[in-house]
């Protein structure tokens, strides 16, 4: 360890580089990254950082060529890690996708940018559906966090660690610009792994101990070998839903209308939240630490004592989706939305928690 990182004290720290070292911390032996703004300060971090742990670090010729070395280093069982910014996280899809069906683990890290297309620089939570649909092809699942400030993308990436480890499955995270490029103190924490976790002996391969590991592949040829395949890792999502399911509710027990937001719209939020207070809105904020697994379950049990909610993100709707399935008709869900750079504001979403409070029933509002 590098005796410059001051592990177990508290330290002011970009986003990007908490990440960095977080993967350090954890064990990561292998990083395979491209330059893509804004997440550049990650991969600088690491080329500096893996080295001098004496560990692995490439500059892979394309975001196809990252991916695919992190599904190399995972079948010997060693812990590898990729980030990019959205278009580049699109590449990477197929060989996430293979990662998935081969119940291999990697974890890996969108700072997103504003799209679509190759789009622009500035913060967005537009790869919502990219997160938590699994994003690239086939029936498959990737466990997602939606982290809210630095403290927890530094926690959410040992965490994020372990459960690929424990599940044998793609965890990512899923930041923006400015998480991922602002300085806040946070406390450097030792590395602390989940109890419980698998031994990879039994199926990586170059054991010789395991003589008979020898094929890991997401090739199944045969379409029934292949939809078996699937109904064994849908149940392993079933399990994870069950186990891995994480969210925060704050000031939601006397409230008149709840705020539904993740990541850097509920840290705007839960400012809202407290001026609205004082104005004598009773608001209260919902906030899923996990996009997927997403939790379906409190937000419909929070439906039925609140019936009015207002989804605030930096998307044009994409969680107002699942926040709409949650709650299965018993609340009206009304949306804030800004996009391809555009962040919430404070007297804009309390305006409009106002026109929330004064609709009539079966009218939703929404800011565009």
């Amino acid at each position: 360890m590098s005796e410059k990182i001051p592990i177990g004290e508290k330290v002011l720290m970009k986003g990007n580089e908490a990440i960095g070292e977080a993967a350090v911390q954890a064990g990561c032996r292998a990083f395979f990254g491209y330059p893509i703004t804004p997440q550049n300060e990650l991969t600088a971090y690491m080329s500096k950082r893996m080295l001098e742990e004496g560990r692995v670090f490439i500059q892979s010729e394309s975001e196809i060529a990252a991916i695919n070395m992190c599904f190399g280093a995972a079948t010997v069982g060693e812990r590898s890690m990729t980030s990019s910014s959205s278009p580049g996280i699109s590449l990477k899809q197929e060989g996430i996708s293979y990662m998935a069906s081969a119940e291999l683990p990697v974890f890996y890290v969108n700072v997103n940018r504003g799209g679509p297309g190759l789009g622009n620089i500035s913060p967005a939570q537009s790869d919502y559906f990219q997160a938590t649909r699994g994003g690239g092809h086939g029936d498959y699942r990737v466990i997602a966090f939606g982290p809210s400030d630095v403290q927890e993308l530094y926690d959410f990436t040992m965490l994020g660690f372990d459960l690929a480890d424990k599940y044998r499955n793609p965890a990512m995270i899923l930041a923006d610009g400015i998480l991922g490029q602002m300085m806040e103190p946070l406390v450097l924490k030792p590395y602390e792994p989940i109890p419980d976790l698998p031994s990879k002996q039994p199926w990586r391969l170059g054991d010789p101990s395991t003589p008979d590991a020898l094929l890991i592949t997401s090739l199944i040829l045969n379409p029934g070998g292949m939809e078996e395949r699937n109904f064994m890792l849908q149940k392993k999502y079933e399990t994870i839903i069950e186990n891995e399911t994480r969210y925060e509710e704050v000031m939601t027990d006397d409230a008149d209308v709840v705020i539904v937001a993740y990541g850097t719209a509920s840290r705007i939020a839960r400012s809202v939240m407290e001026t609205a207070r004082e104005e004598g809105i009773k608001v209260g904020l919902f906030r899923p630490i996990t996009i997927w697994p997403y939790p379906y379950d409190p937000l419909n049990k929070l439906a039925d004592r609140v019936k009015n909610m207002l989804v605030v993100e930096m998307s044009l709707g994409q969680m107002w989706e699942d926040v709409r399935l949650a709650v299965e008709g018993k609340a009206r869900v009304h949306l804030h939305a800004r996009t391809a750079g555009g962040v919430p504001v404070q007297t804009e979403i309390i305006r409009d928690l106002k026109k929330v409070l004064a609709s009539k029933d079966g009218e939703i509002v929404r800011n565009f």
